[in-house]
């Protein structure tokens, strides 16, 4: 999966100006004695609550460097992984950007601008209570938390697999205590909507915004979820946390390579038995805008479509503990 996104804003040129626009690469480090192969950046990770990791295809040593929100950094070790130390605790989940210009040992260099998440070590232990995958305006899909343990919820991931390797949310850093439910409404259609992050639940305005619970919000209006789909939380060290596999039609395949790959990894870790297939997916034929695909939160989460159903017609709970009425189609 794809941790953080980065904006290369350079990289060093090399110029030549002979007038001859046919000179090859291998021409030019000839006569200029270096490398026009430039380091090229793979990734960053915080590793640790005052340690951020940057990995480089080649050893890099370190021009400038510079944190938003500003941070004093105490240590920079260089080479082809810069390890960065700094001389405070960050709170767990913090969005962080780091600007920064590297050099190779033949002065080809790099400038990035890297948005990466602070390590959080305190998630919560949770459960997925309630998945929405119809929209009617202005009631959008949504899926539903309930924590088992307090925590820290930051840098928290959703990832839905019918949109790609991408997390379709992530979480600021926010402290639940155990018990409290969390909905995430996929979409977001109305005005006064806003993250609760804070103490106030009812501070966040829309449709089935319930005080009861936290509400949270993608900033699109596009659709997210489908009745055929992977729906899975992964922390930081892309470990898969929970997960719930859904499926129109009952099989032994599935028809989009994103869903196989989806499917796979959460059985791979367990967080969905037995199999990674259809025919071992929550059937969701039959859930609409008032019928929710709910888990029957009396049980032990076995990870399973056995703990889950569709809720009979105006069953829907976001924010709620689910009723335990059934549709019967």
């Amino acid at each position: 999966m794809n941790q953080y996104g980065c904006i290369l804003l350079g990289i060093g040129a090399l110029v030549f100006g002979n007038g001859c626009s046919c000179s090859s690469e291998s021409a030019i480090q000839q006569v200029l004695g270096i490398s026009a192969e430039a380091p090229v950046f793979l990734g960053c990770k915080a590793v640790s609550t005052q340690e951020i990791s940057f990995q480089f295809s080649l050893p890099v040593r370190v021009v400038s460097l510079h944190f938003d929100p500003p941070l004093e950094v105490t240590s920079i070790t260089e080479g082809a992984q810069v390890e960065v130390m700094v001389n405070q605790d960050l709170q767990g989940g913090e969005a962080v950007t780091v600007n920064m210009l590297v050099e190779d040992s033949r002065r080809n260099t790099l400038n990035l601008l890297v948005p990466f998440r602070t390590k959080n070590d305190r998630l919560p232990l949770f459960m997925i209570t309630e998945l929405r995958t119809e929209y009617a305006k202005p009631k959008a899909e949504f899926v539903e938390l309930k924590t088992l343990s307090p925590g820290n919820l930051g840098a928290l991931r959703l990832f839905i697999a019918s949109n790609g390797d991408k997390p379709v949310f992530e979480f600021p850093p926010v402290e639940v205590g155990a018990g409290e439910y969390l909905v995430i409404h996929l979409r977001s259609l109305e005005e006064g909507i806003l993250n609760e992050t804070g103490t106030d639940r009812g501070a966040s305005h829309g449709t089935e915004a319930f005080p009861e619970s936290r509400d949270f919000w993608v900033p699109d209006t596009k659709e997210k979820f489908r009745k055929t789909d992977v729906v899975f939380f992964m922390d930081q060290d892309d470990r898969i946390l929970d997960g719930v596999v859904l499926s129109e039609n009952a099989g032994t395949s599935w028809a989009k390579a994103e869903l196989t790959e989806a499917a796979n990894l959460v059985n791979s870790q367990e967080e969905w038995l037995p199999s990674p297939y259809p025919h071992d997916a929550v059937p969701s034929t039959g859930t609409t805008v008032t019928r929710s695909i709910s888990r029957n939160e009396g049980v032990p989460d076995r990870n399973r479509a056995e703990d889950w159903y569709i809720t009979a017609t105006s069953g829907v709970s976001p924010g709620k503990a689910n009723t335990l009425k059934r549709y019967v189609p």
